[in-house]
């Protein structure tokens, strides 16, 4: 009888032991651990980040971090961490948070356009995935880079078509980079290669008037007759005369730093470079900004006509308005810079 009573005992000191075991898995492992409002919550881990700098973005989000530390040695994730963009979902367990930061990185989308110079590019890449706008730019004109890709200082800008990207919050800067040339050769596709060749340029050189085409206008419905007269300027051996190589050359002078220029002068057209295509015939040597997708192919399908001037419609901003005839085209300027005159914008 006395057996039996220690062996009751027993049974029952070891239902409680389990029963506070199995309390203690389940707070530890499967019970609700998150502590926000919404449906979740992303943390970021750079990359040869250590746990002390992991867990105090995860403390805010969790209930009980603790328990979680627990977990987290038992499973040692403490000492092997994977750098990413990783999601919490509200109401996970500390073992549902942990499987998703250990081996869930998700991607996210990151976009850029309109970007007139690499610098730019990189400050705006790098508010969007960890590589810093510093390491991202050394890494863009990299020389060795850009000689076996066959780009220079001048072209370089073009290699990056404006779209939105899938990438993964930790890429480095060279794997953006790497990443962004296959684009652009995915971009270059073999219709886009021939209708480049059948109007006789190059990529670069298609990619650089797309940049004036797209300065000149953010109308895609009037991209391709403005490249037209581009195109037909070059063909008869006529200066291209395109405004924004003008600004682009001004923007490169000291007196022009941290200037806007909102009417062409006379003495614009006196700078003395290769982007003022008033003193140079062809093509200048590089992009001036970032053309649109819609600028590209609007050079690549220009239109075929006899227009060889365009000119601001005062009546119409945004748009211009075309002509055949040097009088007509001056016609159209003076209507236009009357209107500018008229609001004020001497420079």
């Amino acid at each position: 009888m006395y057996i039996k009573k220690i062996l009751w005992a027993i049974a029952i000191i070891g239902l409680i032991g389990a029963a506070i075991f199995g309390y203690f898995i389940y707070n530890a492992m499967l019970a609700p651990n998150t502590a926000f409002n919404n449906d979740e919550a992303y943390i970021f881990v750079p990359s040869n980040a250590n746990y002390v700098e992991v867990r105090e973005q995860l403390e805010p989000l969790l209930k009980d971090i603790d328990a979680f530390d627990a977990l987290a040695k038992q499973k040692k994730y403490t000492t092997h961490l994977k750098a990413g963009r990783f999601v919490i979902k509200k109401g996970m367990s500390n073992n549902d948070i942990i499987n998703s930061i250990r081996s869930n990185n998700l991607p996210l989308k990151i976009a850029f356009n309109n970007q007139e110079k690499l610098s730019k590019l990189a400050s705006r890449i790098s508010t969007q995935i960890e590589a810093d706008s510093i390491s991202l730019l050394e890494a863009m004109t990299d020389p060795k880079f850009l000689k076996a890709s066959g780009f220079t200082n001048k072209t370089a800008l073009g290699m990056y078509i404006p779209n939105s990207y899938e990438f993964f919050w930790n890429t480095s800067a060279e794997g953006f980079r790497d990443r962004m040339l296959k684009e652009y050769n995915r971009f270059w596709n073999d219709s886009r290669n021939v209708k480049a060749k059948a109007i006789g340029l190059t990529r670069d050189q298609v990619m650089t008037l797309a940049s004036i085409v797209h300065e000149e206008s953010k109308q895609a419905s009037e991209q391709p007759r403005i490249a037209g007269v581009y195109m037909n300027r070059i063909r008869i051996g006529m200066p291209l005369q395109a405004d924004p190589t003008l600004k682009f050359a001004a923007y490169q002078l000291p007196e022009y730093e941290n200037t806007i220029i909102k009417r062409i002068l006379n003495k614009h057209k006196e700078i003395k470079s290769p982007y003022n295509t008033y003193m140079n015939t062809g093509l200048p040597p590089g992009l001036i900004a970032m053309p649109d997708v819609s600028a590209i192919d609007a050079v690549l399908n220009y239109e075929k006509h006899k227009y060889l001037y365009f000119a601001a419609d005062a009546k119409k901003l945004g748009f211009h308005k075309f002509a055949k005839t040097l009088s007509q085209h001056n016609a159209n300027a003076r209507e236009y810079h009357n209107y500018l005159s008229s609001q004020g914008i001497n420079k």
